[in-house]
């Protein structure tokens, strides 16, 4: 199955009870709020197929995993109503993992900024080249990784989220986010991610759908409260993206 979608794809395959969900877009694989919408839709649909005992979730091309939020539909923005709804796909994309029946194991090929490092942190396991250095960009624009943060101090905690929060024009090398718990495996490139992650998915594939399910409620177990505070933080995010600081700052990001 492929969607186009406002210049983004989104590509889903089923073979031998693994799904393998692809995204991608022209802006180094960002999010506009349609495609969030789809792959939300997607994995729901994914989550009650008994075909699907584990998700591959990856972006498309070798450089860039993910941008993030799209920086011309942040520009638009132009009222509290508008904001609070980009940022939920970015709280209803985390909240439809966390949910979701199935293991979601993420295949990270280069860098991730900002919503981007959301949805790795909502991966149950990630494999991870090299080059796949990661940043929160937010604060520098006025904003902050708001309905991100619970997802991401999650896997990482708050110390390290701060650190990456508060430097946001610093990247962190892919071997920090492994020893802070981002990244399961890293591994040299390209072709070894493809080497490591098929055998790992095969295997998983094979075990007792059940056990992997009950294992996904124990792995989010205390994450119940989300489906509410991650739509209070988009709320947070909504109100912010409206300021000056953050028109300026976004002007002059894509100058």
């Amino acid at each position: 199955m492929a969607h186009i979608i406002s210049e983004g794809t989104l590509t889903s395959t089923v073979t031998n009870k693994i799904a393998t969900v692809t995204f991608g877009h022209p802006a180094s694989n960002s999010f506009p709020r349609t495609l969030l919408d789809a792959l939300t839709a997607e994995l729901d649909s994914l989550s009650r197929n008994d075909d699907v005992s584990v998700i591959l979730l990856q972006s498309s091309g070798e450089k860039a995993f993910c941008a993030g939020a799209s920086f011309d539909e942040l520009l638009a923005v132009e009222d509290m109503e508008q904001g609070i709804h980009f940022f939920s796909g970015f709280a209803n994309l985390i909240n439809a993992m966390r949910r979701c029946s199935k293991i979601i194991v993420g295949r990270v090929q280069g860098k991730a900024v900002g919503g981007g490092v959301g949805i790795i942190a909502a991966c149950d396991y990630v494999f991870a080249t090299e080059a796949s250095a990661i940043k929160l960009s937010e604060i520098a624009i006025g904003i902050g990784p708001f309905v991100i943060e619970p997802a991401v101090s999650r896997k990482i905690g708050k110390t390290a989220v701060t650190e990456l929060s508060l430097a946001p024009d610093k990247w962190k090398t892919a071997q920090w986010a492994q020893q802070k718990g981002l990244y399961a495996e890293v591994v040299a490139d390209i072709g070894k991610l493809e080497e490591t992650i098929l055998p790992f998915l095969e295997k998983l594939a094979s075990y007792n759908p059940d056990a992997l399910l009950e294992m996904k409620k124990v792995i989010w177990e205390g994450t119940e409260n989300w489906e509410t505070l991650l739509t209070e933080r988009a709320k947070i995010t909504g109100r912010l993206v409206l300021s000056d600081f953050t028109k300026k700052a976004l002007s002059g990001f894509k100058k």
